[in-house]
């Protein structure tokens, strides 16, 4: 009788650390789930946050660029390069202001200025965003290791549709095109339009 007692006491015992083991089991794959699930709506949300601030320059810069057309004065090639993020009231949290020597901050943004003329007006230069984690912006893969660049540049009438512009071919407006982060990849792609 006493041995009856022992070994349905130990076989309670093995019981319960059982369905512990199991229950353990399920929360461990619960919790992997849910890890995936946070690491995904993380991406996506920084990968909409970027999209927003693109979205938001690019009509920024289709009002500047009307501004300047409706003044007498005004060039639309002479706001090549400008800043911007200059044009914009809101100030975000993650706008780090020019790029400075130290290394970017993921999910940031900064202006990179350019060698410039001294006859410019203003600081000359490219947009930089440095991703957290792979996403896609404008239509362009980014990644922790390599940031993105844009450069405010100007739309023209292209009438040919050979995609340059002619003297001919008057100039409509200011836009935001992505640009290699070389400097030299950047001054050549501006000076062919």
């Amino acid at each position: 009788m006493l041995t009856a007692r022992t070994s349905g006491a130990s076989g309670l015992a093995l019981s319960r650390k059982f369905r512990f083991a199991v229950v353990l089991t399920i929360l461990g794959v619960l919790w992997w789930f849910l890890l995936g699930v946070l690491e995904r709506e993380a991406r996506n949300a920084e990968e909409r946050a970027a999209n927003m601030v693109i979205s938001q320059l690019r009509s920024a810069l289709v009002i500047k660029g009307a501004e300047v057309m409706l003044s007498r004065d005004g060039r639309l090639a002479e706001h090549r390069g400008i800043n911007p993020f200059e044009l914009v009231e809101h100030r975000w949290g993650n706008y780090k202001g020019r790029c400075g020597p130290e290394q970017l901050a993921p999910a940031t943004w900064c202006f990179r200025v350019g060698e410039q003329k001294e006859t410019e007006n203003g600081p000359k230069g490219w947009l930089i965003y440095k991703a957290g984690q792979p996403i896609t912006i404008d239509s362009r893969q980014a990644n922790e290791e390599q940031p993105l660049a844009w450069a405010v540049t100007t739309e023209f009438a292209d009438r040919n549709g050979n995609g340059e512009r002619e003297q001919e071919e008057r100039l409509t407006g200011l836009k935001l095109a992505p640009v290699s982060l070389t400097e030299e990849a950047a001054q050549t792609q501006d000076a062919q339009r």
